[in-house]
């Protein structure tokens, strides 16, 4: 219903109402379709949460392997699969489980009391009681708690950037607006979950509940599904491509033996131990419990992840659409520019600059007069707190306030030798606030307000000659110096004085004294973050509420190039034009929610990964549809924070960037992992069928195998995530599907090298010393290999560039693993796992077996940093 369309006759008539309000009776009747409050569109389930970490289809191969163990009673081989399972979860659903123990706060929008009229009667109840047809007064401070068309309204200022993205309050009237006006721009409304920043008003509710505009919001949230982030995806593929691999191998090992001549028996047995030995258990762990680590740092950098997964994701993002103001910008107002007696003045960080030089601001008299009425036209004042001063009040008048302060223009004596007699409030039709205050020998009327109105409402103009008439030619200069003042995204305010003999002739003939422009700045380190974005291959678009002008002035200030378009604009655009101009629209202002998720739908069509940034009501469709939704730690609603991934708890953009960086060193040391686990289980998988081929007893047990990766999958793995970052943010973002992508050369030339050293030195002690040497030999070999190599998977540079003691981690879990070796040699573990001692040429034979796992590939690596390097 286009409810800022109609007449208040015809609302009255459609909604059978009056100026006096329902009845009681009327509005219990009304009450029976469902009481005022949104229903719950989440709900905390700890099981639910529990079975959501088992979504993987490498935890299925892991479970299954865990049963063919059992089934053929390897038992303890069942035992370390489950275990190992068990921790991956529990890591997971802790880690979620905190994060989602913030939801369901969406109530705490809605205030619990309103004033209602009934019967012609001021009621003070509960807002949940609220009817369509009700008359509510709403005043200052409240928050609007149905949606409502404005009837009766004086001097109305509403905040609805919870539900617009506009950073400004904004002025409400109760003129008719067109039908086909945008959420932002229908002026005679009021929406649920805004704020009165000024006035009051009396409004007819015309929605409640589910109808109200952020109402269907909460009800399209449900229907978008969250999406399986990129690492989710990688690993789902990586295990099925890792099953086809490992099942076909040991189909042939089976064939071979069975031709061979071995019971089939024997040999299917052998086959499923096979599997099992191959399955890399420990991928999953490492990857979660990496992840876990990740979170913790990127914690200390002001981003809280909610999920594990958006941890890694963050690092495959090749579009950010992030807000403007909070995010972008500081979000609190500060002077830019000043104009008076013909001199344009600039703020920077230096000081107040004239004509590119520091200005003398003891000599500027009329510049000091300005900023004195600008301080003594407002209401904003300081106030003290824990923290140092606050300044309260409109954030544009505290801007003048605070910047007169560091000036040494205090507001508190200023007020005090001029004590405020009256005030001529602001207003939508006025545009301008005057007040009267009384000093030594006369009254002086303190005036500011829009530019136009300032300088239609003056007479005369201050200038260093004195005052001055003002001709209708120097009008026009000045309003064009304002124009100018505004197309750089400046909020630019007139102001004005006037000695006052009698009231009545308050406000006409005023002596014109400058202008002012207000801005929300950026950020000082958005900057910077946006050149390493682009360095990374990452472009970031504006989304915001603000008007088109403001967009393109922060934009232009920060670095963003491109196209702008505001709502309006991108409405009339069809999906398939929207989706062939997309890349080259960097800006978006005037946006409604749902084309903030029209935007996200239509880049991740494209194939972009996404991530959103978002604080408001309005945000949430696109959070939650987004590869990562980012929300606002600082200010906003609970509901964005609720339906996001990932939280900045400081509302910087930079974070965010910091983020990524961290995200993409997860993927790098997560592939490490991987390719050292598979390169490793690979390695053992073609030693047992080399074996079996040759007909030769297995050079490893079951239970050999099952201490290996005992030693080598847990902490040697989880050692290689914790490798600094190597230059991460200067490469692309990777678009790559597979974890195997990068290092399938790699793992199956380990693979061959591991089968050439461990089988050979088998096939020796075998030859020459008794079966329990040759096994314990190999074993040693073995893990002795896998130790060399891990240090080869650490970095794509030769060790010596990147130091091979610099993962004192990696260092204490290698030396760990081979205590562990030693103990199992030289204690009585040895009987239970059936090896021996070894002598001092058998332990030669080791080292040397072990050696090429590094080696090898160091030279490589060598080889390709002179090539490069020419």
């Amino acid at each position: 219903m286009e409810w800022h369309a109609k007449k208040k006759e015809e609302l009255f008539r459609i909604l059978k109402t009056s100026e006096k309000g329902l009845t009681e009776q009327e509005a219990e009747k009304r009450l029976k379709d469902g009481l005022n409050e949104i229903k719950e569109i989440y709900r905390i389930n700890p099981v639910k949460i529990f079975l959501s970490q088992f979504k993987s289809f490498l935890i299925y191969i892991l479970l299954i392997a865990a049963l063919i163990s059992i089934f053929i009673a390897h038992y303890l081989d069942a035992s370390v699969i489950f275990a190992i399972t068990l921790i991956n979860t529990i890591i997971g659903f802790v880690q979620q489980y905190k994060a989602e123990t913030s939801i369901q706060k969406l109530k705490q929008l809605f205030v619990p009391q309103a004033r209602i009229f009934r019967n012609g009667k001021l009621k003070l109840m509960s807002s949940k009681h609220i009817v369509p047809g009700d008359i509510i007064l709403f005043e200052q401070g409240d928050k609007i708690t149905a949606d409502c068309r404005i009837l009766e309204s004086e001097n109305l200022e509403v905040n609805e950037s919870i539900l617009t993205g506009e950073s400004n309050a904004v002025e409400k009237y109760t003129s008719l607006v067109s039908p086909d006006t945008i959420l932002a721009e229908r002026l005679n409304m009021l929406y649920t979950g805004t704020l009165v920043s000024r006035g009051k008003v009396t409004a007819l509710v015309v929605s409640t509940a589910m109808s109200t505009e952020f109402g269907k919001i909460a009800l399209k949230l449900q229907e978008i599904e969250t999406p399986q982030t990129p690492m989710q995806k990688k690993l789902d593929r990586f295990a099925k491509q890792v099953s086809i691999v490992i099942i076909a191998i040991a189909v042939l090992a089976f064939i071979i033996g069975s031709l061979t001549g071995i019971d089939k028996l024997e040999m299917f047995l052998t086959s499923i131990t096979l599997i099992v030995a191959a399955i890399p258990e420990g991928l999953p762990a490492v990857i979660t419990i990496s992840l876990a680590f990740a979170t913790k740092k990127m914690l200390k950098n002001n981003v809280l992840i909610r999920r594990l997964p958006a941890a890694e994701t963050l690092g495959s993002v090749t579009i950010i659409c992030t807000d403007k103001t909070g995010t972008i910008t500081e979000e609190k107002m500060v002077v830019k520019e000043i104009f008076c007696s013909n001199k344009e003045f600039k703020k920077t960080e230096k000081g107040i600059m004239f004509k590119n030089k520091l200005a003398d601001f003891e000599k500027e008299k009329l510049l000091q007069q300005l900023i004195s009425t600008s301080v003594l036209s407002s209401n904003a004042r300081f106030e003290k707190s824990e923290e140092g001063y606050n300044i309260i009040g409109d954030t544009t008048e505290g801007a003048f306030v605070s910047f007169a302060l560091g000036y040494g223009i205090n507001r508190k004596i200023l007020t005090e030798k001029e004590p405020r007699i009256k005030e001529l409030s602001f207003s939508s039709e006025r545009k301008m606030m005057s007040i009267l205050r009384k000093s030594d020998r006369r009254n002086v009327l303190y005036c500011k307000g829009a530019a136009p109105v300032i300088l239609e409402k003056s007479s005369f103009e201050l200038t260093p000659s004195g005052i001055e008439k003002l001709s209708l030619k120097r009008k026009e200069e000045l309003g064009k110096i304002s124009e100018e003042m505004e197309k750089q995204g400046l909020r630019v305010l007139g102001f004005a004085f006037r000695n006052i003999k009698n009231e009545k002739e308050m406000e006409g003939s005023l002596i014109f004294q400058g202008f002012i422009g207000v801005q929300d700045p950026p950020r000082k380190e958005v900057y910077q973050a946006l050149k390493d974005c682009r360095a990374a291959g990452i472009q970031v678009k504006m989304i915001t509420g603000d008007s088109a002008l403001t967009a393109r002035a922060v934009a232009s200030e920060i670095g963003i190039k491109g196209k702008i378009i505001d709502g309006k604009s991108l409405e009339a655009m069809s999906d398939q034009d929207l989706l062939a101009e997309i890349d080259n629209i960097n800006i978006f202002a005037r946006i409604e929610p749902k084309q903030k998720l029209r935007i996200a739908e239509i880049l991740m069509l494209k194939g972009e990964q996404v991530a959103m940034t978002g604080d408001g009501v309005n945000d949430i469709l696109a959070l939650k549809k987004a590869d990562i939704g980012i929300a606002m730690g600082k200010r906003g609603s609970d509901i964005a924070r609720d339906v996001s991934d990932m939280i900045l708890i400081d509302d910087n953009f930079s974070s965010i960037v910091k983020g990524i960086e961290e995200g993409r060193v997860v993927y790098d040391n997560s592939k490490k992992a991987t390719k050292f686990l598979l390169s490793s289980n690979l390695g053992e998988l073609l030693l047992i069928t080399l074996s079996v081929f040759m007909r030769l007893p297995l050079p490893l047990l079951p239970l050999h195998i099952l201490w290996i990766n005992l030693v080598t999958d847990s902490l040697p793995a989880l050692a290689l995530t914790r490798e600094k970052s190597e230059d991460v943010m200067k490469t692309l973002p990777r678009k790559d599907t597979s974890l195997f992508n990068g290092i399938f050369f790699s793992m199956f030339l380990t693979a061959l090298l591991f089968l050439i050293s461990c089988f050979a030195i088998f096939y020796y002690s075998f030859n020459n010393f008794s079966i329990e040497t040759a096994r314990t030999m190999t074993l040693m070999a073995v893990i002795g290999f896998e130790m060399f190599f891990i240090f080869s998977c650490r970095s794509d540079k030769p060790l010596y560039k990147i130091g091979f003691f610099s993962n004192h981690l990696l260092i204490y879990a290698v030396l760990l693993a081979l205590g562990m070796q030693l103990s199992l040699i030289y204690t009585p573990l040895s009987s239970l796992f059936s090896v021996v001692k070894l002598s001092a040429f058998q332990w030669l034979l080791v080292l040397l077996a072990s050696i090429p796992g590094l080696l090898v590939f160091e030279v490589i690596k060598l080889i390709k940093s002179k090539k490069s390097s020419k």
